[in-house]
């Protein structure tokens, strides 16, 4: 059964006229999905970031108009249903719900696309459904080990209890703000300040309604210790904090999340990733790492370089790509200067084309050109 929406559900601010809204009720949970192009265009499916939603690609679906295009809301995010998340099992809640939706849409095969936690999603449903997935673009994705409390391009643990890494990192302060609906950027912890410094480089300029749809949709997650940013258990090891059971940053602890596999997968799709020189989310030397933060005396008490260096997240990414590609698979990696976390917001019409050409060049019903 599906609804129409002539509008996103919880919104305030009318969509693109080449964009639409619906909500998909799958074998899994009730959907909320963005959808442009035609039907008989070639699909393409878009997993969005974490404290983000699908709207976030309103912009790019509206410029592509010759592609049958479907954004999901993840569970918990946006106008979707707010199912828990079971973090033990990684990021296959995110993967089943993915196919649930294709099967309720009638997709065989089409291009995926993910950024941030919806590229580690998508690396996940590569793994678990290769067959459907005619070209993989990580876009500003994470490490295959997650986020937190790893360092080595092989993703080794800083400790066996995984701390470092889950729900518990995140500060009081930005649940409460989040839960609160604050739409300010009165303090650092709120959406609209993550949005402006961490999300972008701090300097891009947004067009001020799209940062406000933004910022709404930001606040629309379900918010707790079973949704964002889920429970987080005490640890003695530094940051004294380690991975709970629940929600979307547990499911990214590498204590669950290992999508190193990728690596050691054959015949399977044309990878193109990209990102931004300038990204503070996922970096070498990410601003969001605990590790990266004690190192420069933000958190006290780092225990040094030796036992808790910060995560060489696209060392990680890169290593088990070169791996793919050792093995006969090919992958293309596009760098943006003065460009953060958001290449398809911060330079669109660079992403677009590089994107387009990407999808060109492998078309449905063919192999990689």
């Amino acid at each position: 059964m599906i609804e129409q929406s002539p509008t996103p559900p919880g919104s305030r601010f009318p969509l693109m006229p080449a964009v639409r809204s619906r909500v998909v009720h799958t074998t899994r949970l009730a959907q909320h999905v963005y959808e442009s192009g035609p039907a008989d265009g070639d699909p393409v499916l878009l997993a969005h970031g974490n404290a983000s939603s699908a709207r976030f690609f309103e912009e790019l679906m509206a410029a592509m108009p010759g592609y049958h295009i479907v954004a999901p809301d993840h569970r918990g995010y946006g106008a979707s249903e707010a199912k828990v998340t079971d973090a033990t099992r990684g990021l296959r809640d995110y993967s089943n719900d993915l196919e649930a939706l294709v099967v309720a849409l009638g997709w065989e095969r089409f291009h995926l696309l993910g950024w941030s936690l919806g590229g580690n999603i998508a690396m996940r449903y590569a793994l678990d459904h290769p067959a459907r997935v005619r070209t993989l673009t990580l876009h500003a994705s994470g490490s295959p080990y997650g986020f937190g409390g790893t360092h080595g391009a092989n993703g080794a643990p800083n400790y066996p209890d995984f701390a470092g890494s889950g729900g518990g990192l995140i500060s009081p302060e930005v649940v409460a703000r989040y839960r609160a609906k604050d739409t300010s950027a009165d303090s650092p912890f709120t959406a609209r300040s993550a949005l402006r410094a961490i999300i972008v480089k701090p300097t891009f300029q947004f067009d001020p309604m799209r940062e406000d749809v933004m910022v709404e949709q930001m606040l629309m997650m379900a918010i707790g210790d079973q949704y964002y940013p889920g429970d987080g258990v005490k640890s003695p090891n530094w940051p004294y904090a380690g991975p709970g059971v629940y929600g979307p940053n547990n499911a990214l602890s590498p204590k669950y999340c290992d999508e190193s596999a990728l690596g050691d997968l054959r015949d399977g799709p044309p990878i193109l990733w990209v990102h931004g020189a300038d990204d503070q989310l996922v970096s070498d030397f990410a601003m969001v790492d605990p590790a990266a933060l004690g190192q420069l005396g933000v958190i006290p008490g780092w225990p040094g370089d030796a036992v808790c260096p910060p995560q060489p997240m696209l060392t990680q990414l890169r290593a088990v790509l070169d791996r793919y590609q050792a093995g006969g698979g090919k992958y293309t990696e596009v760098v943006y200067a003065d460009c953060g976390h958001s290449p398809l917001i911060e330079k669109p019409e660079d992403f677009r084309a590089t994107l387009t050409d990407f999808l060109v060049r492998n078309p449905l019903g063919s192999g990689a050109r």
